[in-house]
């Protein structure tokens, strides 16, 4: 190719850093001009290029937090970073950075400038994450599978004479004493009802992934979510949007998904509220979003980063199984749950593969 060659692909390559790269790049000269500034950057510091390009650093990003003047510290005190990491927030989103951070000197050892990368790595976290969630589950699934039946037997026949022992306290008048084995019976379903999410975590079920419409399926299980919504005086808004593409996935499964998403919001708003079923086809990931959203209080800052934790709930008498379960669903067919809240509601996100 040659010299001409060199000359003619260099500067293509350049603006290929710039446009194209999944990485965002800052390029500035030894006064801390930006000379160069690459889409990803101007997408997470919520900037145009054109704005910024030429500008001095403090005056492009007057409002920029001491942590993140990674160029700052490079230019004027000569530190380098490698695959630092860090997170940024704009516009309520967060990402999950490794930045680094390099001088560029002259023949003389002289500064000229200095360069960013900055590498989202939140897929991978958020990835990382998933793996070892779905390790404790499935390590808590091999203990259910192995102990429900030894736990059920005699849950069983407990079950069985207190309900004798209760019927005879109601046959002789002895209602106080009857109220006390009412909690108990009560008191064995809970522990009843532990057990069959314990073993909803292992893989004894058999499963049936098929092309299926989306809405068919909520249509089976409308009236039990509309029947638990007047209960608690709750509107359920249905929107159906037609024409939508096939999934692949497992009826009844989804069903327990639809179920427990629909549960938790209608438990959300005590006071009453609205609780609205959407779909909508999200081409850029190729899956089908299921949108459940509720008016409730929302879901505290403080506890966002545990709700798919096994055993992790604010309810009184919650499991902290049901949000495991259901991701563990999703993530076995290739979908996903995610939400967003705020403070006057709580949005999950159903993410199903397309068939």
């Amino acid at each position: 190719m040659g010299q001409a060659g060199w000359h003619r692909v260099w500067p293509l390559f350049l603006q290929s850093l710039y446009t194209d790269m999944n990485m965002g790049l800052v390029l500035v000269d030894k006064e801390l001009r930006i000379l160069g500034i690459s889409e990803m950057a101007c997408r997470l510091f919520g900037v145009e290029r054109d704005e910024v390009n030429w500008r001095l650093m403090d005056e492009a990003f007057p409002n920029l937090p001491d942590e993140f003047r990674f160029l700052h510290k490079t230019v004027q005190e000569g530190l380098t970073f490698r695959n630092y990491a860090t997170s940024w927030t704009i516009h309520g989103r967060t990402y999950d950075l490794l930045v680094d951070s390099y001088l560029l000197t002259n023949a003389w050892g002289e500064v000229e400038g200095a360069y960013m990368t900055l590498k989202d790595v939140t897929n991978l976290r958020s990835l990382e994450y998933q793996v070892q969630r779905n390790d404790r589950l499935a390590m808590i699934g091999q203990i259910a599978a192995g102990t429900a039946h030894e736990i059920r037997n005699p849950l069983t026949s407990i079950k069985g004479f207190l309900q004798m022992l209760n019927r005879t306290l109601e046959e002789k008048g002895m209602f106080r004493e009857k109220g006390y084995t009412d909690v108990m019976l009560a008191e064995l379903e809970r522990v009843n009802h532990l057990v069959s999410e314990f073993l909803l975590l292992s893989k004894h079920k058999e499963v049936q992934y098929r092309p299926l419409q989306v809405v068919d399926v909520l249509r089976e299980i409308l009236p039990i979510i509309e029947t638990q919504a007047h209960l608690n005086n709750v509107e359920v808004l249905f929107q159906i949007k037609p024409n939508l593409p096939l999934v692949r996935a497992d009826s009844e499964l989804l069903k327990q998904v639809f179920l427990n998403i629909a549960k938790n919001g209608i438990e959300a708003m005590e006071e009453g509220g609205k609780l609205t079923i959407s779909q909508r086809l999200n081409e850029e990931e190729q899956t089908l979003l299921v949108v459940v959203r509720d008016t409730g209080p929302g879901i505290p800052a403080y506890v966002m980063d545990r709700i798919f934790d096994p055993f992790f709930t604010t309810k009184e008498h919650g499991t902290g199984l049901g949000l495991s379960v259901c991701q563990k669903i999703l993530h076995d067919m290739g979908g996903n749950l995610t939400f967003s809240t705020k403070g006057y509601g709580t949005t999950f996100y159903i993410h199903l593969p397309l068939a």
